[in-house]
């Protein structure tokens, strides 16, 4: 139902609220009884001098009796009604609920809003506990301990007359085994417990480095002036590179961040991207660069001078995501295996062939996304070396980019969390209860 039908309800709401009868509006308006009735009930357009005169004489401005509830109010009771399968909600009188009780409806989006909130947190966890190898080491450490007690215990409880100096020895593996549950034990509840705190908690190399960059969203204005900081200086200085490792791999990707801003200095850059429409193929040849690093430079780009979110997913020729940054709407698993359906993953299987595509996640009421990607050669060990591989995939949301009209790819996240159980890629089932 189009928002200019409802005028009509709203004023005989807003009347009825203020206690005023029909006959009295229409005089004050200046119009018959039976002719404010039919607008009352929607069956004639009110808008101009009449509207204004109506809102007028009910106390609210006239964009009040037009506009009804919020556009995002609405769209999310579309979702939670597109999101109850077999579900009979009228959906074609959201805005209506939404006009006539503004506060059921809130609080209807609100209660949907935490219950998607919970289930990305339950996939999160369910794919957090499949496959974080500290977890699940963890894990095995607690059982093999627990075992070892248990067995122990049984000796010397069905055994009566045991030596004593084995008894010693079973005494003394005893403790050592409860002192290794014990130590165990709290090192994986404290890990989980900092997990819990923190979703992103940074439990690899990777991760540290990820959580240095988000914590600056990305972008980098300290290598980006003439005279540029010194990159072992930052790393120094992170208090999120906490491991050898993780500073090691930091290095290696400001000393290219730095190669990238001095190839594509911000200004000019961030202005080409506008002329350009973010299409990094113009970009990479107006700038004499490679796509990757066109890739990287939009990347980093701060959203107000893209015009909006630019995500990038990075990964080597095994398929495993060597870089991440995610956009709304586009999850990046953090544990495991993502979508083989992903435009990045199709690169790999035609190094230097670009892919341009229109990609649309799974869900009851999913975004598309307009995506760019490339798989390129290394060649750090020159041509003799063995075929080194990187593919990169830039994500542009609607909010960035016009999306053409052409039809979109499905893809998923994973397959343990996708919800598309026809998946002709499918290599398990999901764990969602319900899918399409």
């Amino acid at each position: 139902m189009p928002r200019s039908a409802l005028t009509g309800t709203r004023i005989r709401e807003r009347r009825a609220l203020l206690g005023m009868r029909q006959a009295d509006l229409a005089r004050l308006a200046g119009i018959s009884p039976s002719y404010l009735n039919l607008i009352e009930h929607n069956r004639r357009r009110i808008g101009g001098r009449l509207l204004v005169e109506l809102a007028r004489h009910l106390g609210v401005e006239a964009s009040a009796l037009t506009e009804g509830a919020g556009a995002a109010l609405i769209e999310t009771l579309r979702e939670a009604a597109a999101v109850q399968e077999g579900g009979s909600a009228e959906i074609d009188r959201i805005e209506e609920l939404a006009g006539r009780f503004p506060g059921w409806a809130a609080l209807l989006a609100a209660r949907h809003r935490r219950v998607r909130e919970l289930e990305r947190t339950v996939e999160m966890l369910t794919d957090r506990m499949t496959h974080d190898p500290f977890l699940s080491a963890s894990l095995h450490e607690v059982i093999s301990a627990v075992t070892a007690i248990r067995s122990t215990a049984a000796i010397l409880a069905e055994t009566e007359d045991i030596d004593p100096d084995w008894r010693r020895r079973f005494h003394r593996n005893l403790s050592d085994d409860s002192r290794r549950l014990a130590e165990g034990a709290q090192a994986l509840v404290a890990y989980l417990d900092e997990g819990a705190e923190d979703p992103g908690t940074q439990s690899s190399p990777q991760e540290e480095v990820e959580a240095f960059l988000k914590a600056r969203e990305y972008h980098l204005p300290e290598l980006e002036d003439a005279r540029p900081a010194d990159p072992a200086d930052m790393v120094a200085a992170s208090q999120e590179l906490t491991s050898a490792p993780a500073r090691e791999l930091a290095l290696g990707f400001l000393v290219r961040y730095r190669r990238d801003a001095e190839r594509m200095p911000l200004a000019e850059f961030a202005a080409a991207a506008r002329e350009e429409g973010l299409d990094p193929g113009r970009l990479a040849a107006r700038f004499g660069v490679d796509p990757a690093a066109a890739f990287r430079r939009l990347a980093a780009l701060p959203a107000a001078l893209a015009g909006g979110p630019v995500g990038l997913a990075m990964c080597d020729g095994s398929g495993t995501l060597t870089f991440r940054k995610p956009v709304e709407g586009f999850a990046l698993p953090r544990f495991g295996a993502a979508c083989p359906l992903w435009p990045l993953y199709q690169a790999l299987a035609r190094p230097m062939a670009p892919l341009r595509a229109v990609v649309e996640p799974g869900g009851p009421m999913p975004p598309r996304f307009l995506t760019y990607a490339l798989c390129q050669p290394a060649l750090a060990a020159g041509f003799d070396g063995p075929q080194v591989l990187e593919a990169a995939m830039l994500i542009l949301p609607a909010e960035t980019v016009a999306i053409p009209e052409s039809p979109a790819q499905p893809i998923g996240t994973s397959c343990r969390i996708c919800p598309r159980r026809s998946c002709v890629a499918r290599r398990e089932p999901s764990i969602l209860a319900d899918g399409f």
